[in-house]
């Protein structure tokens, strides 16, 4: 019998496919933790009204102990009301014949409104993971429309990536993801970004002794920063359960601890290994106490400086067009 106040879950698109899915990870206590209790505050668009009350419905069916009460709503600040923890998820997605600018220019408007509503409304010590791409500069308009919310609790998720990495680690080693550690992500989740194996271990040995050179700039790059496009062309449609779990893995370890391990969080930059103070990049992080803290004292090779300069200037430009917003 847990004894615990419910804490606010807010879920932006929660009608949505990974809203779908991540709904049932976050009420089952996966998330932040099997003795804690939630409040969820499911927002959607007026069009997704409908499609959510079937979401609470399947919800309720389902029992979960842990959840207290649900709330949906198509109104942001009724969604994020003393919100402990927020999910943005909902965004326009890409289609094919949107090219990365637009997308960005589609969704920037939305983050200005979520980003207020945050501001007005939600708890002042609120943790913000941004999953709507583009995350990362979605994450930077939020928080600049949040005046009053440290910008270090905006967050953007390019845990997906690096939870990838560790997959194709793993495949390609025989072992069971639990044995791949510490490989994470500098940049921007975009197809720039970049899995750093210079940390990782493999069954405890380390990565660049396991697989060589050619392979890991060459095919497990490639791989993991295509992954999404692969996924659509074989499902037919995005990766919405990997999306999903990641989130639950990036807020859980911020909410619980990473347990020493290296994660890959993108936070706005204070100037960490050059990184223009700013826009929300990723780092290697270690979380304890509910705080995110990059592993400074890194050594950057050549090529993982190139790649980390390439996302910079991508993300400076991603900012310069959105100038307006922020």
């Amino acid at each position: 019998m847990t004894t615990q106040a419910p804490i606010r879950v807010a879920v932006t698109g929660a009608a949505g496919n990974i809203g779908y899915a991540l709904l049932w990870r976050i009420a089952s206590g996966d998330c932040f933790g099997s003795n804690q209790p939630v409040i969820l505050q499911l927002l959607e668009i007026p069009p997704g009204m409908q499609r959510l009350e079937g979401v609470i419905m399947e919800l309720r069916d389902s029992a979960f102990p842990l959840v207290h009460d649900i709330v949906g709503t198509d109104n942001a600040e009724v969604a994020f009301n003393e919100a402990d923890a927020i999910f943005l998820v909902g965004s326009r997605p890409r289609t094919k014949d949107m090219d990365r600018s637009d997308l960005v220019a589609a969704n920037g408007p939305i983050f200005v409104g979520q980003g207020k509503a945050i501001d007005a409304v939600a708890s002042r010590k609120v943790k913000v993971i941004t999953v709507g791409n583009p995350c990362n500069t979605n994450a930077l308009i939020a928080s600049a429309n949040a005046p009053s919310i440290p910008p270090q609790q905006f967050t953007a998720m390019t845990r997906l990536d690096q939870n990838r990495a560790v997959g194709q680690m793993a495949e390609r080693a025989g072992v069971p993801a639990s044995e791949v550690q510490d490989v994470f992500i500098w940049g921007n989740h975009a197809n720039t970004m970049y899995p750093d194996p210079s940390m990782a271990t493999v069954g405890g040995q380390s990565a660049t002794e396991v697989f060589d050179e050619e392979w890991l700039q060459g095919e497990f790059l490639n791989t993991v920063s295509t992954r999404g496009k692969a996924i659509i062309m074989a499902r037919g449609a995005s990766s919405a359960a990997s999306a999903a779990s990641a989130a639950v893995d990036h807020m859980r370890d911020w909410w619980q601890g990473s347990a020493g391990r290296i994660v890959s969080v993108a936070l706005p930059s204070e100037g960490w290994y050059g990184v223009p103070e700013g826009i929300v990049f990723s780092f290697p992080c270690r979380c304890e106490g509910g705080e995110v803290t990059v592993v400074e004292g890194l050594t950057v090779d050549t090529f993982a400086q190139a790649k980390i300069d390439e996302n910079v200037a991508a993300l400076l430009g991603e900012r310069e067009a959105v100038s307006d917003l922020l």
